[in-house]
């Protein structure tokens, strides 16, 4: 009795169940046949899923011509290594920094998207290379509302940086939050979010208004491990290194997130506090000489 396949189905139904595939199942739907991968690789269909999976891309469908949609979800969906992510130096890495960075910015609850923004960042200048790297994806002035029913710590943040030139993207969020803390002025709540990338921490932070119901900042920020904000030219650096390299998917990549930023935080603190003791030695070691030079001073006065 002949034997019956998934690829006996006329080739139209199988397109439509692929379309109905998650981004994750597709391409491992993929891997099975080379008929299924013919099929998986509709551009469209993949398109379709990173709209999906990012409102906030429809902004930009440009983007989509530098880069495949599939290209773009394979790069922009998995975590990137942590350990991968080593920074690019001299000339030649010079050259291949890009001009522009875009910053495609989705919050949502329970699945449903709240608040989508794209952000272009110009990195040509020479002030930008020179400066602490931030972007802002919302502002103070033009807060978002989403609702005072919405719990802080159930806010999901994706933040994708891409490289339009290069046609590569990378996640620099921990998508769930790896911390929520209390503003000490205005009491707003601060819902941080954060990935460790060569020994340095992208943290992105919402700010939300519980009493008005409003995000009324979000900002992605770059710090080195002695808590020193990275420039605009280092953060690059790290961002084309993560970009190029190794990626890791599945679930348990969002709780070792939020491991390693605890672990950088912890690594901060005893370097921090490291730096205080050697300083008060120092001190002590000055104000020691000091007083023997004063004592020598007064001895010889005394004896002469």
């Amino acid at each position: 009795m002949a034997t019956t396949t998934v690829e006996d189905l006329p080739a139209d139904v199988l397109a439509c169940a692929l379309r109905r595939l998650d981004g994750r199942s597709l391409a491992a739907a993929s891997c099975a046949t080379a008929g299924l991968r013919a099929l998986a690789a509709d551009r469209e269909t993949w398109r379709a899923l990173c709209l999906a999976r990012w409102p906030s891309l429809a902004a930009r469908p440009d983007l989509f011509l530098s880069a495949s949609p599939q290209r773009l979800f394979a790069d922009a969906f998995p975590f990137p290594c942590a350990d991968g992510a080593v920074p690019l130096s001299g000339a030649e890495s010079q050259q291949q920094l890009p001009g522009e960075l875009v910053s495609a910015v989705d919050v949502y609850h329970s699945g449903a998207p709240l608040l989508s923004r794209v952000v272009g960042t110009s990195t040509s200048s020479s002030w930008f290379l020179t400066s602490p790297f931030c972007v802002d994806a919302v502002e103070c002035k033009n807060p978002a509302p989403v609702g005072r029913t919405v719990p802080p710590a159930e806010l999901e943040l994706s933040w994708i940086v891409m490289d339009p030139r290069g046609g590569r993207a990378v996640n620099v969020s921990s998508r769930r939050p790896v911390a929520v803390d209390r503003h000490w002025y205005t009491g707003e709540t601060l819902v941080r979010y954060a990935v460790v990338l060569g020994g340095c921490k992208f943290e992105a932070t919402v700010t939300f208004s519980e009493e008005t119901g409003h995000i009324r900042e979000v900002s992605l920020a770059v710090e080195d491990a002695d808590g020193a904000a990275v420039s605009g030219e280092g953060s690059l650096r790290l961002l084309l290194a993560a970009m190029a390299g190794p990626r890791k998917g599945g679930e348990e990549e969002v709780e070792a997130a939020k491991g390693r930023y605890q672990e950088f935080v912890r690594s901060k603190r005893g370097r921090k506090e490291s730096k205080a003791r050697k300083e008060v030695l120092v001190d002590l070691c000055c104000s020691a000489v000091s007083a023997v030079a004063v004592l020598s001073f007064i001895a010889a006065v005394v004896l002469r």
